[in-house]
């Protein structure tokens, strides 16, 4: 289950820790943005830059965008927008 943080518009999920575990939470983050508002920031923290899970969101139609603030910190981010 993700742990969504909410400030104003923008979700915030943390997945650090979920992905070191060995989990691989890429079809919940799918389901929260195909779900998620019109106009609804998503921004992930990351371990890696998680290429895949860019792709895929590219694919409904939501362009990420992946910056490492970090070693083992990337942040992704992409706006839900018309679906």
């Amino acid at each position: 289950m993700l742990d969504i943080n909410y400030n104003g518009q923008i979700a915030v999920i943390d997945l650090r820790k979920n992905i070191l575990k060995g989990e691989h939470p890429k079809s919940e983050v799918m389901e929260f943005a195909k779900k998620a508002e019109k106009g609804t920031i998503l921004e992930l923290h990351l371990p890696h830059a998680a290429q895949p899970l860019a792709a895929a969101l590219e694919g409904i139609g939501y362009p990420a965008v992946t910056h490492q603030l970090g070693p083992d910190h990337f942040r992704m981010m992409c706006v839900i927008m018309d679906k």
